[in-house]
């Protein structure tokens, strides 16, 4: 099964069994077997009845604004709910113990493919040493950590230093790193980090679907009336590994150029036709294997075996390990 983008102005429908995409270029036709998950990034309507075919065949819709920026999520009636696992999450939560044992575990994992993307560089030529070595001490200090607002803190410092560091990674003009800004984006990187944020939180969403969790508890981030967690709590540990290796490739190879950018809003935004090479890059990449335990498996499967291996936590099969990438 596949995510389904639709960047263009239309309709989408239902017309039969069967997604009918309507725009200025016609119709099209997309068999719903096939799709997990759709992403819309333009003006499109769409009805109740349409709600109910994708709410029917499982499919997560995700919708961004005009800028990229994710609205929401329409998330259909779970149907893989689980009673017990879902008073395990909460279990977890509330007793603060073993809530910051899964938050640590986060936050390492996160740490830890940051360390691994600086030092794939580092054997590159980039003088990367020092960041190196501060982002270490940092990591060390995790399992002393008995507070959760400490806890993000240091994976803030962390994250400031490796974000400072792209400036020896990054050889393209106009592609510079001073300080991460979200709403709006004030430069060119930020703009697309928060593009590629954005996807891949949608994306993790749509896995989570798959499984028995509750995406709106989550550990690192705080669980609360108005939005998921579990998702970013996940992504945590897999910007690195996805979002981040795919700016680099789009800007070091010049696939996406100054001129994909506009200024609006008072911020900086990815165009419709760089969102479009973005999200290509993004389908590739979660497309792509690797080896693991002698098989080939993809970055997508890959993402819902970290839930599963939650899972397993959760209700004390196994303890849980964060995927850390080895480069």
């Amino acid at each position: 099964m596949k995510r389904l983008y639709i960047f263009k102005k239309g309709v989408l429908k239902r017309e039969g069994n069967t997604l009918c995409i309507y725009s200025k270029d016609g119709k099209r036709f997309v068999p719903v077997k096939n799709v997990s998950s759709i992403y819309i990034f333009s003006e499109v309507a769409f009805n109740k009845r349409l709600l109910e075919f994708l709410t029917q065949n499982r499919v997560v819709l995700h919708l961004f604004n005009y800028f990229g920026y994710y609205i929401g999520t329409y998330y259909p009636r779970i149907y893989n709910a689980s009673g017990f696992l879902i008073l395990k999450q909460a279990e977890h939560y509330l007793d603060m113990d073993r809530r910051l044992v899964l938050a640590r575990l986060f936050v390492y994992g996160s740490i830890s493919n940051m360390l691994s993307i600086l030092a794939y560089y580092r054997r590159k030529g980039r003088d990367l040493e020092q960041e190196i070595g501060v982002i270490r001490d940092f990591q060390r200090r995790i399992w002393d950590i008995y507070d959760l607002n400490e806890l993000r803190g240091l994976e803030g410092n962390c994250r400031r230093i490796y974000y400072l560091s792209w400036n020896k990674i990054i050889t393209r003009e106009g592609f510079s790193f001073t300080f991460r800004s979200k709403r709006p984006p004030l430069n060119r990187l930020n703009a697309l980090i928060s593009f590629g944020n954005s996807l891949l939180y949608s994306t993790i969403l749509g896995e989570i679907y798959k499984t028995h969790l509750d995406p709106r508890i989550g550990y690192l981030h705080e669980t609360n009336f108005r939005r998921f967690s579990l998702n970013l709590d996940i992504a945590e540990i897999f910007k690195p590994v996805i979002v981040d290796r795919i700016i680099f490739n789009l800007i070091n190879k010049k696939v996406l150029t100054k001129n994909d950018f506009s200024k609006q809003a008072k911020g900086i935004f990815l165009k419709e036709a760089g969102r479009r090479r973005f999200v290509e890059a993004f389908e590739k990449r979660l497309q792509e294997s690797i080896k693991i335990n002698r098989q080939r498996v993809k970055y997508e499967r890959i993402i819902r075996m970290e839930l599963y291996k939650l899972e397993k936590h959760l209700i004390g099969d196994k303890e849980y390990t964060p995927y850390m990438l080895k480069l």
